[in-house]
Order: C-alpha cells, then structure tokens, then sequence
C-alpha cells in the first residue's frame, strides 16, 4: 500500500487510536522510500539533481507524518485522561 494511501485510509479510522496505527504504517513506507531512493541514488539510477529533489520531498512527508503522529498521540492521551476522571471506579 502506498504512503497516500494509508493517509487516505487513515482519515476515515475507526478511532484515533486506528487514525494514529495507520498513520505510523505510512511513516514506515516513507521510511522505505528513503531507502529505496538511497539505493538508486548509489548505483546511479537517479541522477543527482533526481535525487535531490525526490529526497527533500520525501523528508517533508516525513516530517509531516512524524509531526501528526505526535500530536495525534498527545491528544489520545488528553482524551484517555479526561475519560479516566470521570470514569467510576
């Protein structure tokens, strides 16, 4: 499945919790990519400004996946905290 995907996928999760998984699994791909571009960049597949230019937009998704997924955690955990208050135990 491809990194456009899972977001895609992700959007309409079950729960945040699923939102989060699926987002995390698209992390994984982009990481993938990163390799496989590594990979053509060092046997000369890509050229140079190929390269360059296919990286530095893989490090944005990167970027931008790791950030939701922070602040997709941080609110799981402020929703978890607000249920177990008024939780009766």
């Amino acid at each position: 499945m491809s990194i456009g995907a899972l977001v895609r996928e992700a959007e309409f999760g079950q729960s945040r919790a699923d939102f989060t998984s699926k987002m995390s699994i698209a992390l994984k791909k982009a990481n993938e990519t990163d390799y496989w571009l590594s990979l053509l960049n060092d046997t000369n597949y890509l050229n140079e400004k190929e390269y360059n230019s296919l990286d530095r937009d893989n490090t944005e998704v990167i970027k931008i996946l790791i950030s939701t997924i922070k602040t997709s955690k941080k609110n799981l955990k402020k929703i978890i905290i607000y249920y177990s208050l008024f939780t009766i135990h």
